[in-house]
């Protein structure tokens, strides 16, 4: 981010940013130290993995996946849960263009905040055709009309509890993309996907990236590369009034033969990445000090950065009050239990 009194420091060079404000891109300069740079604006695979995040983003290799396995199209409408830092959406958004329309629902308020502001930041004051709610993705899926949504991609914990509202939701040959991280999550998605019948056999893979060195003669693979990252399963919404082909197979051996592990799941079982809360009020600091940034073109904190300290004050308020009142019931509790304690104590010993 340049700003009109910014310095940049590195190891392989020093300079003003006033030196790159107004210049080309792809200009290739000398630093203060005499190392030459070369500056071009980042792409959207490079500003995904730089930007600030509160949850791990959907990697860009297994975005363009999603657009492309999903075929996203201009004009799409497409509905997402869980968004996470924003990752996805901006692959979608570019994806269904302004005649397009994205529908976002995210559980958690801070995910969402910090989400609406990677996007606002990257694509700028334009008129988006976005829609953000923070609540269950059900409660969104169910208020749609029957049919109305080309795609639906869930980023989620446990997306088979989705599958019946987005079924409805879904057209007749719309797309249900699944992302997911654990093969146990796989098996019982891809299951639950067959059980209720309304999708044709899901197709499920993985996309594993591997970049390489090239010098010369000397072209071999890098030493280190990005691997598992998540699975996707890609399914179709069939005719509201046909029933799905079931693919004859022949049974793996003991494949079927007891219920799988997953019918027995429970919440404890599926417990979400916690993420601590210093470093969400971090990235939420920092995404508000970037909005500042745009609108002064100065590292001078404004408006943002004062509303957001004025929130986190506030939160942290609230935090330490209801600590309060947690301790005091606690030690009330355990001042009536010694007390109870000592007059049977009493008692007994006056028997």
């Amino acid at each position: 981010m340049l700003t009109k009194d910014g310095y940049f420091q590195s190891a392989r060079g020093n300079f003003r940013h006033e030196v790159l404000i107004g210049a080309q891109e792809g200009t290739v300069f000398e630093t203060e130290t005499g190392h030459f740079l070369q500056a071009l604006r980042p792409l959207v695979a490079d500003y995904l993995l730089s930007m600030p995040r509160g949850a791990t983003p959907i990697y860009p290799k297994d975005s363009a996946q999603i657009i492309q396995q999903g075929d996203v199209f201009p004009g799409a409408k497409v509905f997402e849960a869980g968004v996470g830092s924003g990752g996805l959406t901006l692959s979608l958004l570019a994806a269904i263009g302004p005649q397009g329309h994205l529908t976002s629902v995210e559980r958690r308020s801070e995910f969402a905040e910090i989400a609406q502001a990677n996007v606002e930041s990257w694509y700028g004051p334009v008129d988006l055709p976005w829609d953000l709610f923070v609540g269950e993705a059900n409660d969104a899926l169910d208020e749609m009309e029957e049919g109305s949504l080309d795609h639906v991609s869930l980023d989620m914990l446990a997306p088979w509890e989705s599958i019946l509202p987005a079924a409805r939701a879904l057209r007749s040959g719309g797309v249900m993309i699944g992302y997911v991280t654990t093969t146990t999550q796989l098996s019982r998605f891809v299951e639950k996907l067959r059980d209720a019948e309304f999708f044709t056999e899901p197709d499920a893979f993985e996309t594993v990236m591997r970049t390489w060195h090239l010098d010369g003669l000397a072209v071999r693979p890098n030493h280190s590369m990005v691997g598992h990252t998540g699975f996707l399963v890609i399914a179709r919404r069939i005719a509201r009034n046909s029933t799905p082909l079931i693919p004859k197979r022949r049974p793996a051996p003991a494949a079927h033969s007891e219920p799988p592990e997953w019918e027995t799941w429970n919440a404890q079982d599926l417990p979400e990445r916690d993420i601590s809360e210093k470093k969400l009020r971090r990235v939420r600091r920092d995404v508000a000090h970037r909005a500042d940034v745009e609108l002064s073109g100065t590292s001078l904190p404004g408006d943002n950065s004062e509303r957001m300290s004025n929130i986190l004050e506030a939160e942290t308020q609230l935090r330490n009050e209801q600590r309060y009142h947690q301790h005091r019931a606690d030690g009330d509790g355990a001042e009536r239990g010694s007390a109870q304690g000592g007059d049977t104590a009493h008692q007994e010993g006056e028997l």
